[in-house]
């Protein structure tokens, strides 16, 4: 391997040491295998060297405006921000930011007008020993007199829990490592339960009874999940009168119970697992509330009385083929529906007394809502948070009884002001006839027909549905005449479950030309041309990067992929790392053949080409739990190695974080500085 850094910087050369794999009579070499190798020093020379090139042969420059940028980005944070209060047993709690200082401050008052503010957690105090530091408040006794929270100081997302004395502010001995971050505790207010993660795969999959102030070493293991696909996790019902231990596979779930008052008897399973069965609980008003895929795909409520009516479910609120039931939220007296129709959030909101039901007004084409942290059963306001591309979040109160909002708080977003800029929502018709939402923004007076530059973003995996929330970083770009673009494409849930099924598993392929034909029909609309196209996706999306840039890579002048999954084959064939046998119900298990063709066919890194590719700039995280540092790393190299333009490419690996980038509010900005930085200078801007 080797790099210059004279005038004329020459990218780092990766050393090739083939090695073959044989499935299906079928014999792929991966030259770059040997990236896998974390200890090797070599490896981490690669990652240096790469970092090095972008350095000087980019940042070094391009310097003035990547510090424009990076002042932009920051002028938009409010320094001084505190969050909207919420009500838990007998405390109001929220967070706040003080000027100059990355993380949260976490704080409690017993009366938010007169009462004293108790700092439970100041993580700037925290961060100070560590280069990443990702820390949270878990929960809060219900004697209200102790504190878990948990803290990741390598960004891998195994955390430990420690616990705080909160009158004297002093931390109690007994700290829990290899946790997935949450735990609750049983109604004496000593007795907690936690889930542990496996060391390779970081699969959440025991769960634990700790006894505060003891060391973990004496925890008793209550339940071992021994089935790879499926994920544990621990929260308390809303009626508090129950632990709830979730078993979660893509398609499949099961919950176990153990009474808050009653911490040491064994978990009772609600309904035993059955293959394709999903069902979440919870309880309130003596009675389980139910959302479950056993009347159709897109979800019923039922409700039961007792535990040991575990089959005998009868339907509240019935399946229905146009409205996507995400989530539930039940009080005394009202029960909330967050359900996906056409692409949008709403919320049905059901009286239990008389059934009769509503939905809540938004009043804007398009936006995204979020359902708020609720913990009251008896509380008549349901919380719920609200923003669109060129409205900052805000957190609503919505009075169940009177149909009233009350605007809590909107977040603060100075040198912006949301009259400069237009929305718009339109549906794209497809190759095979699907109709793709698609969401825009763009600054005020912009003409869509005038081959404005645009980046075009999009996910689409897991059924996870992507929302037109506000993106407060995007206006770099937006300043600048770019359109941005939101493909709703399909892979998530948008338009509901069976949106998520026609990108998954056999139909993976649908994703990656959903947004190739989004593509051209912003070109083909004068919207765009491939000269003013960018795209960009992280994660799965940054394998629908490296899937488009195979199959149409002249549509587009710059790809930015972040932390891409790109070498699935290989990953989904080794068991021994993250992101494998809990994924095979979402991409398929290369152990067959079937899916292992399919996979093959499309998978970005197997199928790099002698060809012209974009620009590109490729992000990793040497920490990365989720997507493999390597991953990125291999794709690089390979395409350095086949790609016959001179376009520029570039790998930039976060040495000291993982997937999301780096902690801390300010610290964050610089990475998302430096991908706009050269968004804007591979579209020709000046500095």
């Amino acid at each position: 391997m080797s790099s210059t850094c004279n005038s004329e910087v020459k990218p780092p050369e990766a050393e090739k040491i083939p090695k073959e794999f044989t499935e299906f009579e079928t014999t792929r070499t991966d030259n770059y295998y040997w990236m896998r190798e974390r200890k090797n020093p070599k490896v981490t020379e690669y990652l240096k060297q790469e970092n090095d090139y972008f350095e000087n042969s980019f940042l070094k420059k391009n310097k003035k405006l990547n510090d424009k940028i990076l002042s932009e980005l920051k002028s938009r944070i409010s320094e001084e921000e505190k969050t909207a209060p919420y009500f838990e047993n007998g405390y109001y709690y929220y967070s706040r930011y003080e000027k100059d200082k990355d993380y949260e401050i976490f704080c409690r008052k017993k009366d938010l007008d007169t009462a004293e503010e108790e700092i439970l957690l100041n993580v700037n105090d925290l961060a100070k020993r560590y280069d990443y530091c990702d820390a949270d408040v878990v929960c809060i006794s219900p004697n209200n007199l102790t504190m878990a929270y948990a803290v990741d100081t390598v960004s891998r997302r195994r955390y430990e829990i420690r616990f705080k004395n909160i009158k004297d502010s002093v931390d109690i001995p007994g700290k829990i490592p290899d946790t997935d971050g949450d735990l609750v505790f049983a109604n004496d207010s000593r007795t907690t339960f936690y889930v542990s993660k496996e060391t390779s795969t970081l699969r959440a999959f025991k769960v634990f009874r700790h006894i505060v102030g003891m060391d973990c070493s004496n925890d008793k293991e209550i339940f071992y999940e021994d089935d790879p696909m499926f994920e544990l996790s621990v929260e308390r019902s809303k009626s508090d009168e129950y632990i709830i231990i979730n078993h979660n596979s893509t398609t499949t779930s099961e919950v176990r119970l153990i009474p808050c008052s009653n911490p040491y008897t064994d978990p009772v399973v609600f309904r035993k697992r059955e293959k394709g069965l999903e069902y979440y609980v919870d309880h309130c008003n003596g009675k389980f509330y139910i959302r479950t895929n056993e009347k159709g795909k897109n979800f019923c409520i039922m409700t039961c009385d007792s535990v040991s009516y575990n089959k005998n479910w009868n339907v509240l609120v019935p399946h229905r083929d146009s409205v996507l039931i995400q989530d539930f939220e039940v009080f005394n007296n009202y029960l909330v529906l967050e359900e996906m129709r056409e692409g949008l959030v709403k919320y049905e909101i059901f009286d239990l007394n008389t059934m009769k039901s509503h939905l809540l007004d938004f009043g804007q084409e398009t936006y995204a809502a979020w359902t708020g942290y609720n913990p009251e059963a008896d509380s008549k306001f349901f919380r719920y948070g609200y923003s669109s591309f060129n409205t900052p979040n805000s957190v609503i109160h919505y009075d169940l009884s009177t149909h009233e909002k009350t605007v809590v708080k909107e977040d603060s977003v100075p040198n912006f002001d949301k009259n400069n800029y237009d929305v718009k929502r339109i549906f794209v018709s497809v190759r095979d006839g699907a109709k793709v939402p698609v969401s825009m923004l763009y600054k005020k007076g912009t003409d869509l027909q005038g081959n404005n530059f645009c980046l075009q973003y999009a996910y689409g995996s897991y059924g996870m549905s992507e929302e037109d929330n506000f993106f407060r970083s995007i206006f770099p770009l937006i300043d600048r005449g770019f359109v941005f673009v939101l493909a709703h494409i399909r892979g998530g849930s948008e338009m509901g479950y069976s949106w998520y099924e026609d990108g998954k598993l056999l139909k993976k392929k649908n994703t990656f030309n959903d947004f190739v034909d989004v593509s051209k029909y912003l070109i083909g609309e004068g919207y765009t041309s491939e000269e003013k196209l960018f795209a960009m996706g992280g994660s799965a999306g940054g394998l629908l990067m490296g899937a488009i840039i195979n199959s149409d890579p002249s549509l587009y002048k710059g790809i930015i992929a972040q932390v891409p999954f790109v070498d699935v084959v290989t990953t989904m064939l080794d068991e021994n790392i993250p992101l494998t046998t809990g994924e095979y119900e979402e991409w398929g298990d290369p152990r067959e053949k079937e899916y292992y063709d399919y996979i093959l066919s499309y998978s970005p890194y197997d199928n790099i080409k002698e060809q012209d590719y974009p620009a590109m700039l490729v992000t990793a995280g040497l920490h990365d739990s989720q997507v493999q540092y390597w991953e990125p790393a291999k794709w690089v190299a390979k395409l350095r190695e086949m790609k016959t333009d001179n376009n520029p490419l570039y790998l930039k690996t976060n040495m000291k974080a993982g997937h999301s980038g780096s902690s801390g509010r300010f610290e964050s900005q610089k990475e998302t500085a430096e991908v706009y930085t050269f968004i804007l200078k591979i579209a020709g801007f000046k500095d």
